[in-house]
């Protein structure tokens, strides 16, 4: 109860923090229209609409003066026409959403520190207004985010407007990557990360939830619990057809390791590293309908594997040599959460035993 009653007081005094400082009992959601969600179990987490303010106006700068970043700091990564881009969990810690516009293409990247989930969205097409804010609202811990031209509600970890005039409609989502600032760097050197001078004052090298990332509490209540795995315990999940599964990405081996998997009728490739930190997923069947078996390549970063044709595949799942060479590999549904956040939408998911 101590951490709750200072985590409070420091929303108060910063008006930001990802949500924290509301219960259940707080003031249930406007209703403009009919949820796609319980709309009982969606919150008010304290900081009120924008009251933890997006980044609309990012600035990129070149890796080596990120001098506010350690090797440890975990970034989400992601391409941009090749090029690579790089936002730091410090600085989304304390906004959770950027919103993104290059060569004429918007993008809305957010980042839940709640349930430890990011995710990257193509701004609707239809759209005039393509920003997205922070609504103040919760579901199961999670971020929902509010698009600024419709005032629609969109749930992060559904990854669809669960509310208002855009209700069903689904995100059109982009590949990340999340591991360390090392790796990353370590992978694309020329990476370009998310400038600390943001606008606001905050201090990014602080992490505003005290022990949040490592100890057991919960700071809202969520749909569904289960022992089997530290609730902060990181994972890769995937959902695809009927599957549920998550990988504990602490549990890969230090270097490089390729999982091929064929459950349920679904064939795909997991890619993951404990001391990389770093775990994500393909569909293993080529773009004619031929299923690539996969074995991992170490020290080559960002390849990561070859296929039993030869063919050389980079983090992001696209071939850099052999005769697939520039063939992309299809994206399945995954992302890194908290495992407490992954079950309380996926209850009874499958843990990959290693």
């Amino acid at each position: 109860m101590r951490f709750l009653t200072v985590l409070a007081i420091l929303f108060v005094f910063t008006a930001c923090g990802g949500g924290g400082g509301g219960s259940d009992s707080d003031s249930p959601p406007p209703q403009q229209a009919t949820w796609l969600i319980n709309s009982d179990q969606v919150v008010d987490g304290g900081p009120g609409k924008d009251g933890i303010p997006s980044i609309d106006n990012p600035t990129f700068i070149n890796g080596d003066q990120a001098t506010y970043l350690i090797d440890s700091d975990l970034v989400i990564g992601y391409l941009v026409n090749g090029a690579a881009r790089a936002v730091p969990h410090a600085i989304v810690d304390w906004h959770e959403v950027v919103n993104l516009q290059e060569n004429g293409d918007s993008a809305v990247l957010s980042y839940c520190p709640l349930t430890g989930t990011a995710a990257l969205w193509d701004a609707p097409a239809s759209s005039t207004n393509k920003e997205f804010g922070v609504s103040g609202l919760l579901y199961n811990s999670n971020l929902i985010l509010y698009d600024r031209e419709t005032d629609s509600n969109w749930s992060q970890m559904l990854q669809q407007s669960v509310n208002g005039e855009l209700i069903r409609q689904t995100a059109t989502v982009q590949t990340v990557i999340e591991t360390t600032w090392l790796t990353w760097r370590t992978m694309y050197p020329e990476t370009l990360v998310l400038s600390d001078n943001t606008g606001f004052s905050r201090d990014y090298q602080t992490y505003p939830y005290g022990s949040f990332r490592t100890d057991s509490n919960l700071l809202f209540q969520v749909a569904n619990e289960d022992a089997r795995l530290h609730p902060k315990e990181r994972v890769l999940g995937i959902l695809n057809g009927g599957l549920n599964k998550v990988y504990p990405i602490d549990q890969f081996s230090a270097g490089v390791q390729v999982i091929n998997e064929a459950i349920s009728n679904e064939s795909f490739v997991v890619i993951g590293s404990s001391d990389l930190d770093i775990a994500i997923a393909y569909n293993s069947t080529a773009s004619d309908g031929t299923l690539l078996q996969f074995t991992a390549i170490e020290s080559s970063l960002p390849i990561v594997m070859q296929d039993n044709e030869g063919n050389q595949w980079d983090i992001f799942g696209k071939a850099v040599s052999g005769p697939r060479e520039n063939e992309q590999l299809a994206r399945i549904s995954d992302f890194t959460a908290y495992w407490f956040a992954w079950v309380a939408f996926f209850p009874s998911a499958d843990i990959h035993s290693f």
